[in-house]
């Protein structure tokens, strides 16, 4: 891999420098977006609702909320960025360089998740605005971020694999992604729900990283530690073995 890893470096600065040189549609807006959520959610609707597993309202979505910042741009920024470089056949240039497709897959990875971990920064440093926040395992939460990031970035990278137009980009996070987040446990605590859609809820794997990002925080979990980690790890070697095998074979980039 060292080998490569001029390779490496290129494709992830690349995938920096188109991020950061649009900063203000790719930044500025996930911090603004946020910031309506705790003025609503937190402030407006958390003083009618009161506590939740001990802590504020507030307290209680605020990790939440980082997360799915964190998901949705890990997730867009190597949608939109993979699907460009195939709109504009410039992917045959990857293609054919002596670079091995593990290392295209990981650059892109490595892009994607560089812009979640930022976007997932900025919203944190908003969120102090609004409540102050307590860690309880750093380690967690920045293990946590790094490896829903991850899984994320690859999942945008599959989408973008098989599109085969602008549209089709966001008919997952639209109808998958989206409604997978708001269920994911953000606004509430799985333990509220009956046993028979605890049971269910448990079939969302948004619920493990939501649940271990605010165990990082406030030390309360409705999943067991362990499992949330096992799978995030499970997803990332899924989702990474499916992305190599996609560009080995072809599909979506050769015609």
């Amino acid at each position: 891999m060292f080998k490569y890893g001029v390779a490496l470096k290129s494709i992830w600065i690349k995938e920096c420098i188109r991020f950061l040189r649009i900063w203000v549609q790719t930044l500025v807006p996930p911090a603004i977006t946020m910031s309506l959520y705790f003025v609503i959610f937190g402030n407006l609707i958390g003083s009618r609702i009161g506590d939740m597993g001990g802590f504020s309202y507030m307290e209680f979505i605020v990790p939440g909320l980082i997360m799915m910042s964190v998901i949705t741009n890990s997730y867009s920024n190597v949608a939109s960025s993979f699907y460009s470089t195939k709109f504009q056949k410039s992917i045959e240039e990857l293609l054919v360089a002596p670079v091995p497709n593990y290392i295209i897959v990981l650059g892109y990875m490595a892009g994607g998740m560089t812009r979640g971990i930022m976007v997932g920064f900025i919203v944190t440093c908003v969120s102090l605005f609004f409540v102050d926040i307590q860690i309880n395992n750093f380690f967690v939460i920045i293990a946590t971020v790094i490896l829903t990031s991850a899984v994320f970035a690859l999942g945008g990278l599959i989408n973008a694999i098989y599109a085969n137009s602008f549209d089709d980009i966001s008919i997952i996070p639209t109808f998958i992604l989206t409604p997978l987040t708001y269920l994911g446990g953000v606004f509430y605590s799985i333990s509220l729900l009956p046993d028979f859609w605890q049971t269910v809820s448990q079939i969302n794997p948004i619920i493990y990283m939501v649940n271990a990002f605010r165990y990082g925080f406030l030390g309360v979990s409705d999943v067991d530690l362990t499992v949330a980690m096992g799978v995030l790890l499970v997803f990332i070697s899924v989702l990474f073995t499916v992305a190599l095998t996609l560009i080995k074979k072809g599909v979506g980039l050769r015609h």
